[in-house]
């Protein structure tokens, strides 16, 4: 009976170790995934503030408004 207790706490133990070990890789992929997301909503906003990326989103929106049924 005392091995059977021991190798179910033995089992505990190592079920437990292992779940914290993944636990700080979650919450670091977590912020890896946000700062991916942070940078690319930048890159975005910078594009289509741009000159001519608003100049041609203007004209599209002109043309939609302008068109006669």
């Amino acid at each position: 009976m005392y091995k059977a207790v021991r190798a179910r706490m033995r089992a505990l133990v190592c079920r437990a170790r292992a779940a914290r070990r993944d636990a700080g890789m979650v919450t670091s992929e977590y912020a890896m995934g946000i700062i991916a997301a942070v940078a690319f909503a930048v890159v975005l906003y910078k594009v289509v503030t741009s000159g001519q990326v608003n100049a041609e989103l203007q004209a599209i929106v002109k043309r939609a408004l302008d068109a006669r049924m």
